[in-house]
């Protein structure tokens, strides 16, 4: 029988302000194979590893079982420090006497302490039967890939690059920069977005370590952690960029023009072009949906009018397999669809737009260069009201979650709205201001006391047209009058959403979302740019709604992830994985269903299953389904399971 040490953890009063730790440390020193009992405050500190290292090697341990809060908390310090006294770590078990009992059973001490001893003795049984394992080797392929050509996307690019490794770049876009490429200028500082966001560009399209791939989109992923095979649809632009030279003739005379959804539908643009002046790569693509000669074979005037020949109608979509060792998933965000909020007017009134709207008004790039002119007749606003938490913080129509950035860029908007039109005034509706970042509370306060913004605290109930103007009823609940206004702009600050397509790319990448489709990081505070899947890391509001600064804090943790990953030439992967025994198995595919992470298949000329051990993540679903045993997982097999429960029976 196995010699076993258990060490229960007081961790403050989490555990010992509920379950009576000497009392379970008496009792199990009396179960049979236990040879060694101790307890200490916080054995997670150095302290309490060297105690439990000392008793490793005085005692003679065999196996270790540490009682105290969840192994996703501390199995890895715990297991280095069994490893360090010469015991192999996967000889270690934790056993969550805190999450799994004193925290919810902090009015029952004495019941918790019942339960903490045969949580224990169970978990000493699993112990006993754990063998030594070791980690399995893969190699690593030092490629990055980044999916999204925003700010996040473009700074982890960036960092990973200048490292030293080769990054591949997709963007969905025929051009870099996502959202903050839309923007005018940024809080709380209000410098020109371009004029920050443009030496990005600029040195992404020229770094010789990264391949951007614009207009491109990924569609197959396989492999895993260190070798990762992906698949990428690069659509066509019906331009050879190569012989291009971005003399913008051919846009001269397109008769096509059709509505810009680069200014959020503010503006126009032609069939062929670039959308934006500071774009990069600065080369014209084709819009094919709306092109007259792909739609009919006739016009083809941008063909006849480029001198260099760079017009391809005949170009076709390419497929390009490449592995990479790791991937940043950096896609950015959508906002809601206003016309769920038809209280608002948003689709029935010209002069109710969104704030994205509102930022292509006010670019000097935008449709009116810059000047603030509402639609219905381009004449400038003389009273505009932002309508805050639109679909924000609206747990019936909307989305229950405080969008983060909206206060902040309806205050930024109505300020450089009173910049251009000092004699105009903005009123803003709000529920609570959330100025939760370095210098945004002041940045508030400046624009009430300099600007004259008048911050109104109520919601709107309704907005209609009457003659020319928008009329807005609503209430400000500080002074508890109704208020009314009659508006020549209104601009809605919406709530922001995950692309439309995240779901998709997270069922391509294997990656969880959580219920609004954000994908899903392994821990929130511990690990927030990981994902679950070993490997692929994420970055901006990917993950969650992020400001500027966030995004660009978060790119460069996701880059060091990467980085440290490519550090050495191996990757280890745990081998608490599972196996099959070919003398069982019948080679009957059950198990090849089952597994969540495609880490199955049969062998056709031994018609038996095989794992892939380092795409297997040791979840259990393929030994639970399959119908004669030969799935084994190891350091948890069935005779371990059963060992356990009899302890607790």
């Amino acid at each position: 029988m196995a010699r076993i040490g258990v060490f229960v953890c007081w961790c403050g009063h989490n555990i010992a302000g509920t379950v009576d730790v000497e009392k379970l440390v008496r009792e199990i020193i009396r179960y049979p194979g236990v040879v060694h009992t101790e307890d200490y405050q916080y054995l997670c500190s150095d302290p309490g590893q060297a105690l439990i290292k000392q008793a490793i090697v005085e005692k003679g341990l065999e196996g270790v079982v540490v009682a105290a809060c969840s192994p996703n908390m501390h199995e890895t310090t715990f297991r280095l420090a069994a490893q360090a006294a010469g015991l192999n770590p996967y000889r270690l078990e934790i056993c969550n006497i805190r999450e799994q009992d004193s925290w919810v059973h902090v009015a029952e001490k004495e019941k918790a302490t019942e339960k903490a001893i045969e949580l224990v003795r169970s978990v000493i049984e699993k112990a006993r039967r754990d063998e030594s394992l070791k980690p399995i080797a893969v190699p690593v392929t030092k490629k990055a890939l980044v999916i999204g050509g925003g700010i996040s996307g473009m700074q982890t690019a960036l960092e990973i690059a200048d490292a030293g490794h080769q990054v591949v770049l997709v963007e969905k876009e025929p051009h870099l920069g996502g959202r903050m490429a839309q923007l005018s200028e940024t809080f709380p500082t209000l410098d020109c977005a371009s004029c920050i966001l443009t030496p990005k560009t600029a040195e992404v399209g020229r770094h010789e370590r990264i391949q951007l791939l614009t207009h491109s989109e990924i569609v197959e992923v396989s492999g895993y952690v260190g070798n990762f095979e992906v698949k990428i649809k690069v659509h066509p632009v019906y331009v050879d960029w190569e012989k291009c030279t971005g003399c913008m003739e051919c846009m001269t005379r397109c008769p096509q023009k059709v509505g810009s959804d680069f200014d959020r539908g503010m503006g126009q643009k032609k069939a062929i072009g670039v959308v934006f002046p500071q774009a990069v790569p600065y080369r014209p693509a084709i819009d094919s949906e709306h092109c007259i000669f792909l739609s009919t074979g006739k016009c083809g005037v941008c063909k006849k009018l480029c001198p260099v020949d760079a017009v391809d109608f005949e170009q076709k979509e390419q497929l390009i397999k490449e592995k990479v060792g790791a991937i940043v998933v950096a896609t950015g965000y959508d906002l809601i669809p206003k016309e769920r909020f038809g209280e608002y007017g948003y689709g029935k009134f010209p002069d109710v737009i969104d704030g994205l709207q509102f930022e292509r008004l006010n670019s000097s790039s935008g449709p009116t260069q810059g000047e603030i002119q509402r639609p219905s007749d381009g004449k400038v606003p003389r009273e505009v009201v932002f309508i805050q938490c639109v679909g924000s913080r609206d747990q019936e129509k909307g989305m229950p979650y405080c969008s983060k950035i909206c206060c902040m860029y309806s205050a930024k908007q109505a300020m450089l709205y009173k910049h251009k039109v000092p004699d105009g005034q903005a009123y803003l509706f709000y529920t609570d201001i959330r100025a939760g970042g370095k210098g945004y509370e002041e940045f508030i306060q400046r624009g009430v006391e300099q600007d004259g913004l008048l911050y109104l605290r109520g919601r709107v109930s309704r907005v209609y047209q009457e003659n020319n103007q928008v009329m807005v009823w609503g209430s400000d609940t500080l002074s508890g009058q109704n208020i009314q206004i009659a508006a020549d702009l209104v601009v809605l600050t919406t709530a922001v959403v995950p692309r439309s397509d995240a779901r998709e790319l997270a069922r391509i990448l294997h990656v969880g979302t959580d219920q609004y489709g954000f994908f899903s990081e392994a821990h929130p505070k511990l690990r927030p740019v990981e994902s679950l899947t070993r490997g692929i890391y994420l970055a901006g509001c990917a993950q969650a709604p992020q400001d500027i600064a966030d995004s660009v804090s978060q790119a460069g943790s996701a880059a060091s992830k990467v980085l440290m990953l490519f550090s050495g030439d191996e990757l280890y992967h745990p081998p608490t994985v599972v196996e099959v025994d070919p003398d069982i198995c019948v080679g009957c595919a059950i198990c090849v269903e089952a597994c969540p992470y495609d880490a199955r298949s049969i062998d056709e000329s031994r018609k038996v299953a095989m794992v892939q051990e380092v795409l297997c993540q040791g979840c259990g679903a393929c030994a639970a389904a399959c119908p004669n045993g030969a799935t084994r997982h190891r350091n948890l097999t069935k005779s371990q399971i059963l060992s356990m429960i009899d302890a607790l029976l």
